[in-house]
């Protein structure tokens, strides 16, 4: 069968600045095909091609005929008026989905979603589930593929996983551009960059983000080896050159065009491997107080919600805090509070004597008609950074900007530009404690890794809000995680946070289920009579669930005390392991507490 999406030899320009040049890229049946490239590699402009609203300058890119495809965009949003139910039917009226099957896909859609609210206004929703509609949006359209713009960019770790769930069952094929290293590790079973480090323009590997990784590296190392042998031949060949040829023989020509064609490939080597890295190091002072900040029994209300209550918590030097709970929980709240812009509902906020916080904000508020020059220097041509004198253009090159690019509006700017030029902006400022809400939306793998870098040798506290849970893992020396139901909760990682909150819901599940037995309990004895409904063999199974339930529960136990243990922690493959190893558990825990109640059932 031929590919959903054929493209070949494609290439796409703005101005005099090439994106891509003769890229071929097909997706098939069933592939998750996880693409990530450097910011300005034209990861978005080659899925909007893909999705066919965007032509490219040259190449063929052909479709598979009648084929369902959806595309969701970076942002996503809504006009007002339009409630989650209308955008799910419009979707489905638009794609030309039976009436018959609307129903059973509209309440399976949005039930998994976890929307409960289906006449709330979409526009007045949270960016992280304007996000979720988003995808519901395209899934109500039974595509044969989807193509995922940054998905996890809104998302909280709770959607995260929600859509890491569905993209892993989904019968569809699916392109996903992310930088969420864990998400790429467990959705995409194809890893594809787009770099002009690659002579096609394109690296593609069979296999997850940690597999792409040992193939680049094996690539980038035969790439550096081509270029050690190629410099030593064109050194020989100027060598010959130079002392030039004695008969202008045919040999001799030949070995002039050999040269020539030596020179032109090491050229070509040199400028695709040139690559940029940004900057990043923060500034700590040199502030001996322990104690920074102290909370004692603060609680937060908006409306007439809760969204934490009685929290005590100390924020002393040195100390990396990870800040993690679903969207609405209240952790944009919790910054605010810490650098006191705004009031708790009750208790007391204490903080160190002339603190010194920088905040970044997550809505990343830059004038779009200021100059680029501007936003990185307001005073003049020059910043003072660490006690030096930096002329704007060397500042802005630490952030990979060109000289260009100063007189440029910041509104013309990229996503992971604007992020660049508030880190720039932040490290102007010597902090003591360092407040980042979502850092990482928008910028590329490289550009996390410094950044997680500079964060590590920061001298100075931080609280960091992310979605990104490699990062969390990295960067946070302890979680202290938000319900979303007004309970605050300190943990050693994030996994002890997931596993906390699974532990709660497990309970739950639980008291739903004694509830159910014991009612089944207290029915009239003359029901008793009823076993005799029961086949022999079913007799026989329901008489050993009991014990299979146990003996589940206890490896369920065993396998998130895995999750306790530092060696795995600290181990991504080993800790991704577990995590599924635990998944598996719970769900044959659920499975046989399904099988005992139908049992219970058909008994009685």
């Amino acid at each position: 069968m031929p590919p959903i999406i054929n493209a070949q030899e494609i290439s796409k320009a703005f101005g005099a600045n090439p994106l891509f040049q003769n890229v071929s890229f097909t997706v098939s049946e069933s592939d998750r095909i996880g693409l990530i490239g450097p910011n300005g590699s034209g990861k978005s402009t080659l899925l909007r091609i893909l999705a066919g609203d965007e032509s490219p300058d040259s190449g063929e890119i052909a479709f598979r005929k009648r084929i369902r495809l959806s595309y969701v965009a970076q942002d996503s949003t809504f006009p007002s008026g339009v409630t989650v139910r209308s955008v799910a039917e419009t979707a489905m009226k638009l794609a030309a989905v039976p009436e018959s099957e609307r129903g059973t896909r509209f309440a399976e859609t949005l039930g998994r979603a976890g929307f409960e609210d289906l006449e709330a206004e979409a526009s007045t929703l949270s960016g992280g589930w304007q996000k979720r509609l988003a995808i519901v949006e395209a899934l109500v359209q039974g595509p044969d593929i989807l193509l995922l713009d940054e998905p996890t960019n809104h998302l909280d770790l709770a959607g995260i996983e929600w859509l890491e769930d569905l993209l892993a069952a989904a019968g569809f094929a699916c392109v996903v551009v992310s930088h969420d290293r864990y998400f790429l590790e467990n959705v995409a079973t194809e890893m594809a960059e787009l770099n002009r480090t690659y002579a096609d323009g394109l690296l593609r590997v069979s296999g997850g983000y940690t597999r792409f990784l040992e193939k680049k590296e094996e690539f980038l190392h035969a790439q550096g080896k081509r270029q050690e042998a190629l410099e030593n031949l064109v050194h020989r060949e100027i060598e010959w050159l130079r002392r030039g040829a004695k008969a202008r023989t045919r040999k001799s020509k030949a070995r002039i065009d050999k040269a020539g064609e030596l020179m032109g490939e090491l050229a070509d080597l040199n400028y695709r491997r040139r690559t940029g890295s940004a900057q990043i190091d923060f500034s700590a002072t040199d502030r001996k107080t322990k104690r920074l900040i102290e909370l004692e029994e603060v609680s937060c209300e908006m409306g007439n919600r809760t969204l934490f209550k009685k929290l005590n918590f100390v924020i002393t030097a040195g100390m990396r805090v990870g800040l993690v709970g679903p969207n609405g929980s209240g952790k944009t709240s919790l910054l605010r509070l810490l650098r006191g812009e705004s009031l708790p509902s009750q208790g007391e906020i204490h903080r160190a004597d002339w603190l010194r916080i920088v905040y970044f904000d997550q809505t990343r508020e830059l004038d779009p008609d200021v100059t680029l020059r501007r936003a990185l220097a307001p005073e003049g041509d020059s910043v003072v950074y660490q006690d030096r004198m930096i002329h704007v253009a060397a500042w802005a090159a630490k952030f990979l900007f060109t000289g260009e690019q100063l007189n440029q509006p910041v509104g013309k700017l990229s996503g992971g530009e604007r992020a660049r030029v508030l880190i720039a902006q932040l490290m102007l400022q010597p902090a003591d404690i360092l407040l980042l809400d979502e850092p990482t939306n928008d910028l590329d793998i490289p550009t996390l890794d410094i950044l997680e870098e500079s964060l590590l040798e920061f001298r100075g506290s931080l609280v960091l809000v992310t979605h990104d849970r490699y990062m969390l893992d990295r960067v946070s020396t302890l979680v202290l995680g938000l319900d979303g139901e007004g309970n605050a909760e300190v943990f050693a990682d994030y996994s002890q946070w997931e596993t906390w909150l699974e532990e709660r819901k497990a309970a739950a599940r639980s008291d739903v289920r004694s509830a159910g037995r014991g009612a089944a309990a207290d029915e009239p004895a003359r029901q008793s009579a009823g076993k005799k409904k029961l086949s022999y063999l079913e007799a026989r199974e329901y008489e050993a669930i009991e014990n299979r339930v146990a003996e589940a529960e206890e490896v369920l136990q065993s396998k998130r005390e895995q999750l306790d243990d530092p060696r795995i922690a600290s181990d991504g493959p080993r800790l991704l392991t577990a995590h599924a190893e635990l998944e598996e558990a719970q769900g044959r825990v659920d499975t046989l507490y399904a099988r005992w109640a139908e049992l219970e059932k058909k008994k009685n």
